[in-house]
Parts: C-alpha cells; sequence; structure tokens
C-alpha cells in the first residue's frame, strides 16, 4: 500500500519501516503501532510522518507513541532555532527548513519537529517542507537505512544541500545586481538586496545548530548510538557551518553592495541639490528685480528714462554674474 499525500487519518502523510537493511515498507498508523509492539531487530525502525495542522495529530501520538516529553515541549516553545537534544535515550531535534516553493521569502522558512529512539523515527510539521519531501521520494524510490540515526543523518545532509542550492542561488542573483550597478542602472537594486540579506540572516539564525547541545550529544551520546552513524552526525553538522559561514561571507558582500548603492544614490542627491541650487541662486536678482518694479505704486525709478530698461538689465545682469561667480566659489571650496 502506498498511501496518498495527507490523505490518512490523525494527519499522518506517510508511514515506512526498515528491517534488514531493506528499502522502506509502505505502512498506515495501525500497522505501525502492530510493528512497534512485535518482535524487532536492532537497526530495524519505523518512519511516520505527520502534519501538525490536523488537530488529531498531535493527540494521536501523545497517546499511542513512545515519545519523550521533550518532543511536545519543543512543539510549543517560542525558541525554533535549530538543535539536537538527548532527552532520556531518544534524540529530539528542531529543524528549520524552507517551504516547499521558496521565494527568498523571509516567511517562507518553517520548523520540522524530530524525535528518534532505536526503533521510531517521528517526523511532524505544519506546512509542505523541501527537505523532508526530498528525503520521502527518496524513500519511495527505493533508499535505504541502516539506523534511524543514519534517517537522521540523511534529513540533515539533505538540508545542508537545500540550503547551499539557496547560498548559490542567492549568489548568482547578488552577481546580477553588481552587474547592473556597475552599469549605472539602480532601480530595483536596493529592494532586491534587502530581501537577500533578511532572508540569509533568518536562515543563518534559525538553521545554525547550537553549539552548547550539539556538542553535549557528541560528548556523550545514547547507548544505542554507533560510532559509525555519530561520525555521520559531526560531518553533517561541520557540513552546516560551512554553509552558514557562506552565508555570512554572502551577506557581508551584499552589505558593501548596499554601501556602494548608498553612496550612489547620496551623490546623485547632491548633484540634484546643487543644481537646484545654482537655479534658484541665478534666477533671485531677476526675481527680486522685477517684483519691485511690478510694485503697483507710485515713485519707480527711472520709469520716465529711454534708457531705464537697458539699466535694469544691466543691473540684473551684473548681479547674476555674481551670484554665478559666488555659487562656483563654494562649489570648489
Amino acid at each position: 500500500m502506498t498511501p496518498t499525500y495527507g490523505a490518512t487519518r490523525h494527519g499522518l502523510i506517510c508511514g515506512y519501516s526498515f528491517e534488514g537493511g531493506a528499502p522502506g515498507q509502505a505502512l498506515d498508523l495501525a500497522q505501525a503501532l502492530l510493528w512497534l509492539q512485535g518482535p524487532r531487530a536492532p537497526g530495524d525502525f519505523v518512519w511516520l510522518h505527520f502534519n501538525l495542522s490536523d488537530a488529531a495529530a498531535e493527540a494521536w501520538i501523545r497517546k499511542h507513541l513512545p515519545v519523550a516529553p521533550e518532543f511536545f515541549e519543543a512543539l510549543h516553545e517560542g525558541s525554533r532555532s535549530t538543535r539536537i537534544e538527548d532527552a532520556d535515550g531518544t534524540l529530539v531535534a528542531v529543524v528549520n527548513d524552507v517551504a516547499y516553493e521558496f521565494s527568498f521569502d523571509p516567511a517562507e522558512i518553517e520548523t520540522l519537529w524530530v524525535h528518534v529512539s532505536p526503533h521510531l523515527a517521528l517526523t511532524a510539521r505544519l506546512h509542505p517542507l523541501r527537505t523532508i519531501d526530498v528525503l520521502r521520494q527518496a524513500v519511495r524510490d527505493g533508499l535505504r537505512f541502516a539506523s534511524s540515526l543514519a534517517f537522521l543523518n540523511r534529513l540533515l545532509h539533505d538540508q545542508g544541500d537545500v540550503l547551499v542550492r539557496i547560498v548559490r542561488q542567492a549568489t548568482v542573483q547578488v552577481d546580477s545586481v553588481e552587474d547592473r550597478l556597475l552599469q549605472g542602472r539602480l532601480q530595483r537594486q536596493r529592494a532586491e538586496l534587502g530581501t537577500l540579506r533578511r532572508v540569509l540572516v533568518r536562515l543563518q539564525r534559525l538553521l545554525a545548530p547550537e553549539p552548547g547541545a550539539l556538542f553535549r550529544l557528541l560528548r556523550r551520546p545514547p547507548a544505542w548510538v554507533n560510532q559509525d552513524d555519530l561520525d555521520d552526525l559531526r560531518q553533517a553538522t561541520e557540513e552546516f557551518s560551512l554553509v552558514i559561514r557562506d552565508a555570512a561571507e554572502l551577506q557581508e558582500r551584499i552589505r558593501l553592495l548596499q554601501e556602494e548603492i548608498a553612496a550612489q544614490v547620496g551623490e546623485q542627491t547632491n548633484k540634484s541639490v546643487y543644481t537646484l541650487t545654482v537655479v534658484t541662486v541665478l534666477a533671485l536678482p531677476i526675481n527680486i528685480v522685477a517684483g519691485l518694479l511690478g510694485m503697483n505704486v507710485g515713485g519707480v525709478p527711472l520709469a520716465e528714462d529711454p534708457w531705464g530698461f537697458w539699466v535694469i538689465a544691466a543691473v540684473v545682469v551684473t548681479f547674476t554674474v555674481l551670484a554665478g561667480w559666488w555659487t562656483r566659489r563654494r562649489r570648489d571650496d
């Protein structure tokens, strides 16, 4: 039986059992409970993936599955930073991932909760996520796991691959913005860079594993974790660190581009203000003279003088030249 996406009761999206290193076999909730109650060989486990937007999912998990209380605490606490903790011999992980249709929107970063014990791997999410769906498809295609921790390691590796692609796509966008900046086109570059920087900052803040919890786990792992799986977990976290470092370097590059764009915009603004100032200063003498001579009162000088116009014009030109000379001197200074 191949369960359809999101069609199972109690929020189950998919379920698979892994026995003897063979590919996963699809099962439903009833079959999963029977499997967990029966005899199990070392390394065999069942994977259940739930949709928490179904109100019955959490209640069913609490009632029927041997899940540590720390898992439910992680579901409802405010902090969603990526971490892996040892909870009385089981592993509780909070993994942040991107939405399936990710479009560089900070709001499209969601959380996946994971509970891993020797014979049970439980994952739960509120919205469709790219990494877990990639892993689900790989399991349907015949991917095998030697243990439940190997499943968690594969999940972390897949998430690292998704993050690498995001950083690579962001780098391409930054390269494009930089090329347009060199060409002198500044239409939407500041907005694009701001969006990219917000996404990278949130990715770095949420995806970087908490070093304290990870250090404690690697130093004192549960007794059922073998050394090979522990080395794979250490490698997965090191890959995360490298990708987070690349994201931090890209943030610094974006910041420098934003500063360069701000400097160019400020220079253009200064040029515009200077041009407006020059025009205002040059027009000031003629506006003053026109205002004085245009008053409808008696005693306007040179009103009867045949050379009056040329005298006034000479005065206006003289003061305009003086104003232009003063403005140019101020600019040179």
